[in-house]
């Protein structure tokens, strides 16, 4: 079920996470880090903000006013069947949970909808790798 995505390659990827605006969570470094280094689009959503990083945040991922295929998930392990349901919602092509994430039965549902999934992995980090390689 998990797996290393070869799609991080792809330009036309976009990723979000769900986060809040706290420099202390991992989650905030990890996105600074994507949007200053990556070639990704990224959205970010929350619906307690407004704006990040000089960025609109979405209160939900079927507010995103572009398609999404990466889902990028940064919320509590119990969270991530609701998500789930958005990514699958906006057709999502991937959900990827970070570090410390892993929800086998929402993965394969993920699987059984088409997407593909990376669990307790991060995207900084495997993106970095990806960079070294080229």
């Amino acid at each position: 079920m998990c797996q290393r995505p070869g799609h991080l390659e792809d330009p036309e990827h976009r990723q979000h996470p769900a986060l809040l605006d706290n420099p202390e969570r991992p989650v905030y470094g990890v996105s600074e880090w994507l949007l200053d280094h990556s070639h990704f689009q990224i959205f970010f959503v929350n619906p307690r903000l407004d704006t990040l990083f000089g960025h609109d945040v979405y209160p939900s991922i079927a507010d995103i006013p572009e398609w999404v295929d990466i889902v990028d998930v940064f919320r509590n392990v119990a969270d991530v069947p609701t998500v789930l349901d958005e990514a699958i919602a906006v057709k999502a092509k991937s959900m990827w949970l970070q570090l410390g994430l892993r929800d086998d039965i929402s993965a394969n549902r993920a699987v059984k909808n088409g997407l593909k999934v990376v669990q307790n992995r991060c995207l900084k980090v495997d993106y970095d790798l990806l960079l070294l390689k080229h």
